[in-house]
């Protein structure tokens, strides 16, 4: 027995050496390695205490800090010798892409929902349900159920098969069936991009619906995202609260409002289901279960206590490829400039999120400038307006893209690379957090292209950092949704996430500069320039999966 022990310490002492020894890392290839270098700790130091310091006043879209940062990103690009990539309004170039925004604040004393159930009525007020517009509103319409309000054909589901929606109000549920499932359709138990509400409602507009209204799952095994919201404390709960933003010229033109279990429950009354029994009748056999909702009609009395307008910028600078053939072709590396502002002496700071990101940008577009030999592809460097807002900035540039997105071959998006992972509020009970983050990064998108996401593990052969899928794979945290790489990702664009995960002091005040894991960050981003390299200037380039598949 004691030999037995003495035998098996030896093997687990081997094995702990093996695992403790130093990877032979891969050098660096000799004509990127000018640019490689240029990627500086003391320059991460030095441009985040600035951005995320008290004098920027938190970064708040439309807002004199986040104007500062605007022009001090658009300095920086110059700077390094960047080509600006948009035009002003006399058509000269310019680094600033101007982002035409509404900012709003419901009034939620005065808004009201009401349902009209033959000579019956029920009527709700904040906060049994949540939600605005950018424009008044009076809207009295049928309502229907339309499931999870989701079309997808690669996968052949459709909830608006056999609907009418046609000037209706119809009341979806979050996510998407099966989730809880490993072999869904819907890319096992990770969220595909139908399972955003935003996706949702762009669908309810195209099959003729006047408005959406979001119910949480009824047999879900998370937080509903009302839940999960409050669950993150800092900007979600200070007072007042932060003013709601919106594109003056979005696509998506009918009001989103989301509402309690209880609210939900007596909307589909009608159907003569409770909601649980319709999304097991959806889950069990993958059929949609829509129906109109007879006798029964909504009305929607919403306003807003404050309107004004105003414009942010995306600020963009590219790199011209050196390969006259492929320089039409475009990669994006990315972050987002805004957070969320000051209270009277509370400044949030976001040096994590988003300054991080940001500087990284930089850091990015200074490396590449450094280096003697330039990729085949063009590089689009962009910093994006109001993505604490919902992605505005992004939103916009996909909609209105300054190069091509049909030969945009990949993107590389930065929010939040500057920490290591925590336990907090937000993740406890939903996610597994590993014992040491300190070398640890998400990637987030990789079911969409694993074609891109086996150029970052070979990227990673010169780095060393560990790669974490984790977040690929939860639907209770809507990662997937929740940076700008979204809207690029709905037009078919392969791109990631790059993210070093949630910590208590994301959205507090207390998201610092000297909390930053400034080596880590260092190494993330050498690893995103070998990978952007690769991207830019291999032959072979990442093909998009419209419809990840789940487990087999």
């Amino acid at each position: 027995m004691k030999k037995s022990i003495f035998g098996l310490a030896l093997s687990v002492l081997a094995v702990s050496e093996a695992q403790a020894a130093p990877v032979a890392l891969a050098p660096v290839p000799r004509d990127q390695k000018a640019g490689y270098d240029r990627i500086r700790e003391t320059d991460l130091r030095a441009d985040l205490g600035f951005l995320a310091g008290d004098g920027l006043l938190g970064r708040m879209s439309l807002q004199p800090g986040d104007e500062a940062a605007i022009e001090w990103v658009a300095a920086e690009f110059a700077k390094a010798g960047l080509q600006p990539a948009a035009t002003d309004a006399a058509g000269k170039p310019s680094y600033l892409q101007p982002v035409p925004l509404i900012e709003y604040r419901p009034n939620t004393a005065a808004n009201l929902m009401t349902l009209q159930q033959g000579t019956t009525s029920q009527s709700w007020k904040a906060p049994d349900f949540t939600g605005g517009y950018k424009n008044d509103l009076n809207l009295t319409a049928p309502l229907a159920f339309a499931g999870f309000g989701i079309t997808a054909p690669g996968v052949g589901y459709d909830d608006y098969q056999g609907l009418d929606a046609r000037g209706k109000i119809v009341v979806v549920f979050e996510h998407e069936p099966q989730e809880d499932d490993p072999k869904s359709r819907f890319g096992g138990t990770g969220n595909t991009r139908h399972a955003t509400n935003r996706v949702k409602a762009l669908n309810a507009q195209a099959h003729g619906a006047l408005a959406i209204i979001v119910m949480a799952e009824p047999n879900r095994k998370h937080p509903s995202n009302r839940d999960r919201v409050n669950r993150i404390g800092g900007s979600a709960r200070r007072v007042p609260g932060l003013p709601t933003q919106a594109l003056v010229d979005d696509a998506l033109r009918i009001p989103v409002i989301s509402v309690s279990d209880e609210v939900g429950a007596s909307l589909l009354a009608a159907s003569g289901r409770t909601p649980q029994q319709l999304q097991a009748a959806i889950d069990t056999g993958f059929t949609p279960q829509s129906l109109d909702l007879p006798g029964a009609s909504l009305s929607l009395h919403l306003e807003n206590s404050v309107r004004t307008r105003g414009v942010s910028s995306n600020v963009v600078g590219l790199l011209a490829g050196s390969d006259p053939a492929l320089a039409p072709e475009t990669v994006i590396i990315s972050a987002h400039h805004d957070h969320d502002g000051f209270n009277g002496a509370e400044v949030w700071h976001g040096a994590d999120d988003n300054g991080s990101g940001t500087v990284g940008v930089i850091a990015m577009a200074r490396a590449f400038m450094a280096n003697p030999v330039r990729p085949k592809r063009s590089i689009l460097f962009a910093v994006f307006a109001a993505e604490e807002r919902g992605l505005l900035g992004a939103y916009h540039l996909a909609a209105n893209p300054l190069r091509p997105l049909a030969t945009t071959r990949a993107m590389i998006n930065f929010d939040m690379i500057g920490r290591d992972e925590k336990a907090s509020e937000q993740t406890d009970g939903l996610i597994t957090i590993p014992a040491d983050t300190s070398n640890r990064l998400n990637l987030i998108g990789a079911g969409y292209s694993p074609d891109f996401n086996r150029v970052v593990n070979d990227a990673n052969r010169s780095i060393g950092l560990v790669l974490d899928d984790r977040f690929d794979k939860e639907n209770a945290l809507n990662i997937f949704f929740r940076s700008d790489q979204f809207p690029f990702v709905l037009k078919d664009v392969p791109a990631f996430w790059f993210f070093t995960g949630f910590h208590p002091d994301y959205h507090h005040t207390s998201d610092t500069a000297d909390k930053i894991n400034y080596a880590k960050m260092t190494k993330i981003l050498q690893l995103s320039y070998l990978s952007a390299w690769r991207l830019a200037n291999d032959a072979a380039v990442p093909a998009f999966v419209r419809d990840p598949p789940g487990d087999k």
